[in-house]
């Protein structure tokens, strides 16, 4: 399988979305469900003030993510999920926004940042720019929590080069982790 080289565009997941509203079926799919509860429990406490998830797609982790917040900045590159994640996640204390990182990140500081699969859509120099971006926003005392694919596919880095290029760019300590068969997350803070 070749190996894309360049970061993946917004047209390209706008298409995904068009094409099939779940294209990852992150409503029906164990594997999600899985995914969602563990990353839910690597969380370093239930509840947080300003929180930013990347790569909120339909909004299905984003629905239970926003329980633990007071308020949840949900960002993606793809309307047609963003229009899904609204709808979904009406009433709750969320902002939804269509930007590209790193180079659209949103102003703000956050005790939480969530990049849940959204990583390795990057080359290895967006990802290092994005983990210098999320340590500038990352309050004291806050943590990043991130997800990776661990399968093969044809995007620009795999899910443990994306995981251990942002973990060593970011220069904060991996506090917990999580590998299953398919997935890992990593939890990182900086030093106390």
């Amino acid at each position: 399988m070749t190996r894309r080289t360049e970061t993946l565009p917004p047209d390209y997941f706008e298409a995904l979305y068009q094409a099939d509203p779940d294209p990852w079926r992150f409503a029906t799919s164990p594997y999600e469900q899985e995914k969602y509860a563990a990353s839910l429990a690597c969380l370093p406490r239930r509840r947080f003030a300003a929180a930013l998830e990347i790569g909120c797609s339909i909004g299905i982790f984003t629905r239970t993510l926003a329980e633990h917040c007071d308020h949840l900045l949900a960002l993606d590159v793809a309307n047609a999920a963003l229009a899904q994640a609204r709808a979904r996640c009406m009433g709750l204390p969320i902002t939804f926004e269509n930007r590209r990182i790193p180079a659209e990140w949103p102003d703000g500081a956050f005790d939480l940042i969530v990049l849940s699969e959204v990583l390795y859509y990057l080359t290895a120099a967006d990802v290092l720019q994005t983990a210098a971006r999320a340590r500038e926003s990352l309050q004291p005392g806050g943590a990043i929590l991130t997800v990776h694919y661990l399968g093969a596919t044809d995007y620009p880095l795999t899910g443990d080069e994306a995981a251990d290029n942002f973990a060593e760019a970011s220069g904060l300590r991996l506090v917990a982790a999580h590998r299953a068969l398919l997935y890992r997350i990593d939890l990182l803070e900086p030093e106390p």
